[in-house]
């Protein structure tokens, strides 16, 4: 029990590390708490330091929920143990412990703690996600449109243990995104720069 409790204390740890701060302020000397949209994530690291920086972070955000994950089937293969440890993950994400417990919006962790658990699933709502973003220019959007299937993908694959995991990830975003939703509402949201850029042209 000591064990399990430590593990999801090391993954709430693993998740609060702040990768979209530390690159941004290696990279280019700002932080993005203070620009664009003051957001910790690889959308804002991409809009205020480049494209190369924000797929950086995306990738180290991804990990982070990933590795705690996959590590963890090692201590237990419980779909309940898991879960608990992909939610301290994604909750250090979100309410990291290096920020005032502040943070991301949970979308890049979400496809990590995922990839061990149920890969084909994630990936298909990983691919449902991009056409979203590609289609519409909205990343929100699309980060709302992976949430949303994934609990419908895993019932469709058999993946029903995690289901319940994927509602309060749902959730989870939904929360995070709430601003998101409502600038969306209104018709107010900021377009991804590639859509940006093809309505100039």
């Amino acid at each position: 029990m000591l064990g399990i409790i430590l593990w999801l204390f090391i993954a709430y740890i693993v998740g609060s590390i702040p990768f979209g701060l530390i690159i941004a302020r290696a990279t280019c000397g700002i932080d993005p708490r203070t620009g664009g949209s003051g957001n910790v994530g690889a959308t804002n690291v991409a809009r205020l330091c480049g494209t190369r920086w924000g797929i950086a972070t995306l990738l180290c955000d991804l990990l982070k929920g990933t590795l705690p994950v996959w590590i963890g089937m090692a201590v237990s293969d419980s779909p309940l143990f898991l879960s608990c440890v992909a939610l301290a993950a994604l909750g250090g994400h979100v309410y990291s412990m290096f920020l005032d417990f502040k943070g991301g919006k949970a979308v890049a962790t979400t496809i990590g703690i995922f990839i061990p658990l149920a890969f084909n699933s994630i990936l298909l709502a990983a691919i449902a996600c991009a056409l979203v973003i590609w289609r519409s220019g909205y990343v929100s959007l699309g980060s709302l449109t992976l949430v949303t299937v994934m609990p419908l993908l895993l019932f469709l694959g058999g993946g029903w243990s995690y289901i319940p995991l994927s509602l309060v990830v749902m959730a989870l975003v939904y929360w995070t995104h709430r601003e998101n939703i409502g600038r969306l509402a209104r018709g107010e949201e900021k377009a991804w720069q590639k859509k940006k850029h093809e309505e100039q042209a």
